[in-house]
Formats: C-alpha cells, sequence, structure tokens
C-alpha cells in the first residue's frame, strides 16, 4: 500500500512539473524569452478564434458550441444560439470562425462547419450577425458539392483578403482524386463575395463544367491560411500524407499538385504517390515538412511584443505539438525554430492579439486557450 501511495505521489509530482513551466518559467528561444499563460481551460477540442473590437473572443468548439469569452478571459457558461446543424463526423464540425472586415459597422460573423445533405456530409459557411449571445439572420453562403461519406479532411480556414473577397480552404474529403476535378470542390480554395456571390474574375468562372467558385486547386487538406502583411497574398499550409506538408503561396488558377505531385508517401507501405515531387503544369511548394508536423492554424507575426519576430510566420503542430516559427524571405522561407516541443499538446489555432501576443489553441477533449507573451 505505501508503495503505490509513493507511486501516486511521483505521477502527481511529474505531472505539476510538466504543467508549471507552460504557467511560470521563462523559456528561451533564439530571439526571445517568452512564456505560456493558460487563459481559459476545459474547451472540448477548440477548432477557431476570433477576437471581437470590445475585447471578447469567440471560440468554436468542434463538436458545434461556438462560445464567447468576456476581455478578461471569462468563458460565458452557454453557448451562441442560431447555428445551423452541425455534423461532428469525423474531423469534422464546427471549423473556423471569421469576421466581416467591417464587422464593426455590419456585425457580421463567418463560420465553417460539417453539415449533412443529400449524398453525406460536406463543408459549408455560414454568416450571421452576432446580437447579445445570439446569431440572427443566420444564412449559408457556401456548399461544398457533392457531399459524401466519411470523416476525412473538411479543411476549412476563413481568411478576407484587402479587397473584401472570402477565402475558404477545402480539403479533398479524403478522395484524393477529387482535388484534380474541376466540377468538385473538394481539393480547392473557394474566392466569394461577402455574401457568397461568385467574383467574375475568379479564374474558372467562364469554363464550362467548371465550379465557379474555385481559385486554386490540387490541395490535400489545408488547415491553416493567412494574408502576407506586406504584399496580402493569401498563403496556405496543408496536410501531406505519411510526411510532405507543405506551405503556398495561393495565385488564382494555379494547380498545387495533390495528388499527381507531393513529398509524402503511402500510409503503411512507404511507396510514391502519383509522378513524385514534381510536374509540368503544377506548382511547386515554398516549404515542405518530412516527416509531417500536422499543420494547423498560421498567422504572421505583427506587434510591439516580440520586436524580432516582425514579419515572421508562425505556424501550429498537431503531430509535432509544438509551435513553428518561420523566417520568410521574398518567397522562401530561411529558418525555421521548434518552440514548445511537448510542452502544450497539439496547437490548432495560432492568431496574434490586438495587443501583440500569441494566442494558441489547444486541441483536446479538455483543450485550453494559451498565450504566448515576453518573459518579465
Amino acid at each position: 500500500m505505501l508503495v503505490r501511495y509513493r507511486a501516486v505521489i511521483v505521477l502527481l509530482s511529474i505531472a505539476c512539473m510538466h504543467a508549471l513551466p507552460a504557467a511560470a518559467q521563462a523559456i528561451k528561444t533564439q530571439e526571445h524569452s517568452l512564456r505560456v499563460t493558460t487563459l481559459i481551460s476545459g474547451l472540448e477540442h477548440p477548432w477557431g478564434l476570433a477576437f471581437l473590437p470590445d475585447g471578447r473572443l469567440l471560440i468554436t468548439e468542434r463538436p458545434g458550441r461556438l462560445r464567447i469569452a468576456t476581455s478578461d478571459f471569462k468563458l460565458a457558461p452557454t453557448p451562441i444560439n442560431g447555428l445551423p446543424p452541425v455534423a461532428a463526423v469525423g474531423q469534422g464540425g464546427l471549423l473556423d470562425v471569421a469576421l466581416h472586415p467591417k464587422f464593426a459597422e455590419n456585425g457580421w460573423v463567418y463560420w465553417s462547419f460539417a453539415a449533412r445533405g443529400q449524398g453525406g456530409v460536406g463543408t459549408e459557411v455560414a454568416r450571421g450577425k452576432l446580437r447579445g449571445d445570439s446569431l440572427d439572420e443566420v444564412e449559408v453562403i457556401f456548399r461544398a458539392m457533392s457531399k459524401r461519406g466519411g470523416g476525412l479532411h473538411f479543411g476549412s480556414r476563413l481568411v478576407f483578403d484587402r479587397q473584401g473577397f472570402l477565402y475558404i480552404t477545402l480539403g479533398d474529403r479524403g478522395e484524393r482524386e477529387r482535388a484534380q476535378r474541376l466540377d468538385e470542390h473538394p481539393g480547392k480554395i473557394i474566392r466569394l463575395h461577402d455574401d457568397g456571390k461568385v467574383p467574375s474574375d475568379n479564374p474558372f468562372a467562364k469554363q464550362a463544367g467548371a465550379r465557379p467558385e474555385i481559385f486554386s486547386l490540387g490541395h490535400r487538406n489545408v488547415q491553416g491560411a493567412a494574408l502576407h502583411p506586406e504584399s496580402g497574398i493569401l498563403w496556405t499550409h496543408e496536410h501531406g500524407p505519411q510526411g510532405g506538408d507543405e506551405i503556398n503561396i495561393i495565385s488564382a488558377g494555379i494547380n498545387y499538385g495533390w495528388p499527381e505531385i507531393t513529398y509524402g508517401a503511402e500510409y503503411g507501405s512507404g511507396a510514391p504517390i502519383g509522378y513524385g515531387t514534381a510536374k509540368t503544369g503544377m506548382a511547386q511548394p515554398i516549404h515542405t515538412w518530412v516527416p509531417s508536423i500536422a499543420p494547423s492554424g498560421m498567422a504572421f507575426y505583427r506587434g510591439s511584443a516580440f520586436p524580432r519576430w516582425q514579419g515572421d510566420l508562425f505556424v501550429g503542430a498537431l503531430a509535432g505539438r509544438s509551435l513553428v516559427r518561420l523566417r520568410p524571405q521574398g518567397d522562401k522561407i530561411v529558418h525555421e525554430e521548434r518552440l514548445l516541443r511537448g510542452a502544450i499538446g497539439r496547437v490548432r489555432d495560432v492568431r496574434v492579439g490586438p495587443d501583440g501576443l500569441l494566442y494558441l489553441l489547444i486541441d483536446h477533449g479538455s483543450g485550453a486557450l494559451v498565450r504566448v507573451e515576453p518573459a518579465p
């Protein structure tokens, strides 16, 4: 009995030692000393995060709840009302959340989610006006077609560009050949007006048999997207198969290769996929990870809290259980640093807050919102 008691004490001590560095101790990195503070705990598989102008936060939980927290990080006890039904299937559920660029004027909130329909499940995007603890005037502005069974590769990040166009990233739904088909949405990046209408200058808008919403194709599962702070161009990353995660700079009408080319390999056998790593007419990634880090969430740093990180790109790692800092130079990545390895868990989303600090969502059944701060 005494041996068992001592073993329990040792295990509890190890657990406490693991938790304390993330909350209290300074962590040295190549450029800054930092610490990690847990702001909200007990979130169920949190996925997306958005900062409201009044200091409050919106957080999605994959099972289907949109939560709101006060500016001092007190979570409202009940979710926001008004969302359409969410299909929490496999990797699908309630996914990203974003504010309209003129949210302060119009109140529009956008979110992506998995939804059921004829044939199965697919990614959809809706918007509604936030009033108190409810969303009003809710409308679905995009439905990925066609819907299928299975629970893999829904995407999905939402980004508004400087002209007000909405980009929606989609996965191939686990059926890789769909990423090359222009008559289907999976495996694409979508570009729309804020009300869901198709821009007339979309690259395939006038092509017979093509879905006019498509902006780029050949993507496997894009779960990170952000505008470059200087050029305003969309950068994304996507999951590769058993290696081959990649970062791409997105241009209209470009084919990014999946599954014809990839730096990954078949699960289990390790056999090559498609034509290998290159094929004429298909874009090369600007950065790859082999083995995979399973990237999710993406943000360029702009702020005064970490001056030596200006312009750096931050990516969450699910399998890598870390925060990855990348230094871009033009259209290349010239340096990489892994931060917080194994210290905080699976990083699902990365955002730079209005205060210039980094906010991370930790994906777990009892997940958390944490903040990366300069160490005093």
